[in-house]
């Protein structure tokens, strides 16, 4: 992506999206125990294959909890905010295609990358666009772990201030 007029707080703004590109997020996280008992617990998701690790030693596939899948997903978001969105989007519009086609551990690291998928301007705001984000989160190995398209309204670039001279 060319050098961009970011917002000061680092997000793009609509007009500068430029469908097809790739960003790779310079961010990255290694998950914890912590990350997955406290998600889990704010949530109220008592599922013990994210907080028992005996339950998940002894009768599960897996060995070990499996972190919750709405933190990765979160974090995956997360992650690509600073390089996209942050003082630039007006909110989410939804997400879609949400997939998690292998597991997260304590432990693992992930990196995140985001393709500009579509965008269109908006039909009732002329201030504002739908840029649509396609989000992938590998861990450490290059295992794709998560994935969705997230629709967000973006801010236009602001309209130049006209003086009176």
């Amino acid at each position: 992506m060319p050098e961009l007029k970011r917002h000061k707080r680092s997000g793009i703004y609509f007009e500068d999206f430029e469908v097809g590109a790739v960003i790779e997020h310079g961010l990255t996280r290694t998950v914890t125990q912590m990350d997955n008992m406290l998600f889990s617990n704010m949530t109220l998701n008592p599922q013990p294959l994210h907080i028992d690790a005996h339950f998940c030693a002894t009768e599960t596939e897996w060995g070990q909890p499996l972190m919750n899948s709405l933190f990765t997903l979160g974090l995956m978001i997360g992650i690509s905010v600073n390089d996209t969105t942050v003082g630039t989007t007006i909110g989410n519009l939804g997400m879609t295609d949400v997939t998690f086609p292998a597991p997260l551990f304590e432990g693992d690291t992930i990196n995140v990358t985001t393709e500009i998928v579509a965008k269109r301007e908006s039909r009732s705001r002329p201030d504002a666009g739908i840029v649509e984000f396609h989000h992938r989160a590998y861990k450490q190995d290059g295992t794709l772990v998560a994935q969705c398209r997230r629709q967000a309204f973006m801010r236009r670039h602001p309209a130049p201030v006209a003086l009176d001279v």
